[in-house]
């Protein structure tokens, strides 16, 4: 499927629109026939108003408005399916500057993105853009270096669409990773907090990774997100840390996603303490509410790379440049740690079986 964008400006007085019937032609006609071009599916008409008592109407023509149907996944599924040998029942998605866990995979097949069909690509540094499938300690898995942001200009149902192609390729425990900002003071730069529950701030906006009709393959129409962050693996976490020595550094906490790619004002970051939240990203919720819409369980951690900045008199800036410093000062706990996890995470669904 083309994944093409065309903005269509029509100008005029909102009487000349009415009375030529632009309005209503616009709208009947297909995407092709409006664009001039083979796009497919559906188009949606913006209108705003401008100046000097004309209308403007933007017409945004895209086959992306709408989440991919099953047997589009499906597809994206069975190309990596055909390509390795490996039937991985554990996925990884790794953050900014944590892609390192996919190199430490063994006797692995790597997709660049914009090979993968109908897959989006990744635009943002320390995002290497493949999806590797291989050995971690002989375990199959399957890992995202590098997501997919709602900054980038994608749909919440596309930053999460990969999780759907992991569940038809037979994944049933993810584990989700993510660069973040630090909002409770006690948490320290270099931290690594298990997320226990998230605010779905986009939600509050009525957007949704889910919006659209439901495709009961997937999952329910009305998926419940109490134990969105499986407490069995986060209690499973925190005992290999401590059998690790990183009890030091282990946090647990609240996690809230805003939109990007600008970092939070003092404002911002003073409301969202005063609700609960400890750390402050850019991804990772529309993925867990798709994983947790497919039945699948989820394990999810920040590493907080930088202190959000909650005082005014102060010439400090987050930048993205730290958040890889930090993660890459960090790495070897982290591969190390997710290793462990997830090793212990396949022996369990091994037991779970017999």
């Amino acid at each position: 499927m083309n994944s093409l964008l065309t903005n269509i400006i029509v100008t005029g007085s909102a009487n000349e629109l009415k009375e030529n019937g632009t309005l209503r032609h616009v709208e009947e006609k297909s995407m092709e026939e409006v664009a001039g071009q083979g796009f497919q599916d559906q188009h949606v008409i913006q209108p705003f108003a401008t100046g000097g008592g004309s209308m403007c109407l933007e017409y945004t023509v895209s086959g992306e408005e709408y989440p991919y149907p099953f047997e589009v996944i499906q597809e994206s599924a069975n190309y990596l399916l055909s390509g390795t040998r490996h039937r991985p029942k554990i996925g990884i998605i790794c953050g900014s500057g944590l892609g390192g866990l996919a190199d430490q995979l063994s006797e692995r097949d790597a997709f660049p993105y914009e090979t993968i069909p109908n897959f989006p690509t990744s635009t943002v540094a320390g995002h290497a853009g493949r999806m590797v499938i291989g050995l971690l300690s002989g375990v199959p898995v399957m890992c995202m270096q590098g997501r997919f942001h709602a900054y980038e200009g994608y749909p919440l149902w596309k930053c999460a669409m990969p999780v759907r192609v992991m569940k038809l390729m037979g994944v049933e425990r993810i584990v989700i990773t993510n660069a973040a900002g630090g909002l409770n003071p006690e948490f320290k730069v270099g931290d690594i907090m298990i997320i226990k529950d998230h605010i779905n701030m986009q939600g509050f906006a009525g957007d949704s990774p889910l919006r659209g009709r439901n495709d009961e393959r997937f999952g329910p129409r009305f998926p419940a997100m109490n134990n969105a962050y499986d407490a069995n693996l986060r209690s499973m976490a925190k005992n290999i840390a401590e059998e690790m020595n990183l009890s030091h550094v282990i946090r647990e906490g609240v996690y809230v996603m805003l939109g990007g790619p600008t970092y939070e004002t003092v404002a911002e970051l003073n409301l969202l303490r005063i609700v609960g939240v400890d750390a402050v990203g850019m991804s990772t919720v529309p993925e867990v509410v798709v994983a947790r819409h497919c039945g699948l369980k989820v394990f999810a951690f920040s590493l907080i790379t930088n202190k959000c900045i909650t005082q005014y008199d102060t010439e400090q800036e987050a930048n993205h440049e730290e958040v890889i410093e930090v993660a890459n000062i960090r790495k070897k706990d982290l591969q190390n740690l997710a290793r462990r996890i997830i090793v212990t995470m396949s022996q369990e669904l091994e037991s779970s079986k017999k």
